[in-house]
């Protein structure tokens, strides 16, 4: 498999350190909120480079991190005068729903901040002997300059970013770039520390998960949204190789963002939309649909055009699956049949080349031809209804195969009959009937 790697800004060939084996970590939610239609974007992407990896024989350890414990957190829980835990769980129950909605894999590893505050503070703890952070006060900050390589992600020079640095209020910062490691807090909840009551900041915390998770400084892939290329992946970077001296990852793949009407989601112009929300509209096969229509590292626009196109696109498929269950049932056909060679490896082939999903979906859609075509050859259909299968479920796309019992092939019987003997009244009764129940 190729893919895009953000920090050399190439396509490159997916190598694993270790053969067989893909490890893999996304960038999860802070979790204060409902998870809106952008972060169901990288559940679904990152669903479906899992499950194409294992479709190939890798073996894939995938984690995904819950930030919880945040400012907006503790706001969220002074305001309705809760726990911050309670508000979490309340909204890790909710992203989780929002995954299996879409058809996702849980992550195998789903690290929270708050289990994982003890290798933090020591990981920090090392960065404050080694001399690259500092502490004033009770708080703590990276000392940026302390990486040479500072910016080698979003391809910046630690200049060029000093020029479009904000002019920064904190004059605690040796340096406007140097970003917070631990932050002394007064209220909301807080850990004991070497430098005062308080949190740590959030570009830490994903380094040390990662590490606490798979045991070792350096993965195969991380990925998460565009907008967190900078400064967060910048930042989790620069510490780790200060750290372990090692990068943090072979391969950083990040996907596009999602606009509404051609506008930037925000809540300011109230054009959020919840993904539980669409999920309960339109179903998790037509929003998964969507995500993956486009190409993950192109921007994606939602509108009514494109809800229509996927109900439509959607329909075909289902109708021509549904067909070709149908018919195999009827002649009373075997359940396993061998896969269209020629089918799977092109739709493999799309998506070994970074993931290019569109692609894919436009070999379904040949499939889904050659099986309309063939409905009367019955080995034939058995072979692309089982590689279709198998593409759908890479793909996170679920039908419920029509199921037909020994009454409804006898219903099927009479509806011939009745169309042979020309006693059409009768054959629209049975014909109805049939269709309600998918097999017409």
């Amino acid at each position: 498999m190729k893919l895009y790697n953000s920090y050399s800004q190439k396509i490159e060939e997916l190598k694993p350190i270790e053969p067989g084996k893909i490890s893999m970590y996304v960038c999860g939610p802070t979790v204060y909120n409902y998870p809106h239609i952008g972060n169901a974007r990288p559940i679904v992407v990152f669903d479906t480079l899992k499950k194409a990896l294992s479709a190939q024989g890798y073996e894939v350890t995938f984690a995904s991190n819950y930030t919880d414990v945040d400012d907006k957190i503790i706001k969220t829980a002074i305001e309705q005068n809760v726990s911050e835990k309670e508000i979490t769980d309340k909204f890790i129950v909710a992203y989780n729903d929002v995954r299996k909605g879409l058809h996702a894999d849980l992550p195998d590893y789903a690290p929270r901040v708050t289990e994982t505050m003890d290798k933090i503070i020591e990981f920090i703890e090392k960065m404050v002997e080694n001399g690259s952070a500092y502490q004033v006060g009770g708080d703590v900050y990276f000392r940026v300059n302390s990486d040479k390589k500072y910016g080698e992600l979003s391809h910046q020079s630690i200049d060029d970013l000093m020029v479009g640095a904000r002019i920064d209020e904190n004059e605690k910062k040796e340096n406007p770039l140097d970003f917070t490691l631990w932050k002394e807090t007064t209220e909301g909840i807080k850990w004991d520390s070497p430098w005062s009551k308080g949190r740590p900041g959030w570009h830490t915390e994903c380094v040390v998960m990662i590490q606490d998770v798979f045991k070792k400084p350096l993965i195969d892939i991380h990925g998460g949204g565009l907008d967190l290329k900078f400064p967060h992946h910048e930042n989790e970077i620069a510490q780790c190789e200060i750290v372990n001296h090692t990068h943090l990852a072979n391969l950083w793949i990040h996907n596009g963002m999602i606009n509404i009407d051609n506008k930037k989601m925000s809540k300011s112009i109230g054009n959020v939309r919840w993904a539980k929300d669409l999920i309960a509209q339109f179903g998790g096969n037509e929003i998964r649909w969507i995500l993956i229509s486009t190409h993950y590292r192109a921007p994606l626009n939602l509108n009514e055009e494109t809800f229509q196109q996927a109900e439509k696109e959607l329909t075909r498929i289902q109708t021509a699956y549904n067909q070709a269950c149908v018919k195999l049932q009827m002649a009373d056909a075997q359940d396993s049949y061998t896969v269209n060679e020629e089918g799977w490896n092109a739709f493999i082939a799309a998506l070994n080349d970074d993931l290019n999903t569109p692609n894919a979906i436009s070999t379904i859609f040949e499939l889904m031809k050659q099986l309309n075509q063939a409905l009367r050859k019955r080995d034939i259909v058995g072979s692309l209804k089982t590689t279709m299968e198998k593409m759908l479920y890479v793909l996170g796309i679920e039908f419920e195969p029509v199921v037909v019992s020994s009454e409804d092939k006898e219903m099927y019987k009479k509806w011939r009959e009745a169309v042979k003997e020309k006693n059409f009244d009768v054959a629209d009764q049975y014909r109805h009937t049939l269709q309600k129940k998918g097999i017409l």
